[in-house]
């Protein structure tokens, strides 16, 4: 917890440091956290998004869908904060997943509800994005099983 604490107060410190406003449309990349894979982040309204996200976490791929609405931080020029839902389907490997929960089947098949919140930075001089945020989800099968993730997001914008 200290160590989200630590990156949340460095983002910000480090979104203070540049004052001018940046736009962007399209966002590809990698995310990495507690599950790493790839992010497109596509901009439908002017504070509306689509975000899609591939993913591995315990030895599988997840897909996760989601719509978010992105607000201005008023203080500082560039930064947004985000909020939005969507759903997940994939699958994981059972025995990898060092879960104290379940059965011996070698793949889980995972499919549920997802919900995120955080902070969006894209750098005025360059077509670079940084995001930070925190994603709970909860499976429909597996007994409403509720997880989360936190990751930092690093796209090519355009």
């Amino acid at each position: 917890m200290k160590r989200i604490g630590f990156l949340l107060i460095f983002f910000v410190g480090l979104a203070i440091s540049n004052q001018s406003q940046a736009q962007y449309t399209t966002g590809i990349g990698i995310r990495a956290g507690v599950s790493s894979g790839l992010t497109v982040r596509h901009f439908v309204g002017q504070e509306s998004a689509i975000e899609g996200i591939l993913a591995t976490r315990w030895g599988g791929l997840i897909t996760t869908g989601l719509f978010e609405i992105h607000k201005d931080i008023r203080d500082v020029k560039g930064l947004l904060w985000f909020f939005g839902g969507g759903a997940h389907f994939g699958t994981w490997n059972a025995k990898n997943s060092n879960r104290s929960w379940g059965d011996n089947r070698v793949s889980t098949i995972a499919y549920g509800l997802t919900g995120i919140v955080g902070l969006d930075y894209a750098f005025p001089n360059a077509p670079v994005n940084l995001s930070l945020d925190w994603k709970p989800s909860i499976n429909i099968e597996e007994g409403g099983f509720w997880w989360d993730d936190v990751a930092i997001s690093v796209r090519y914008i355009f």
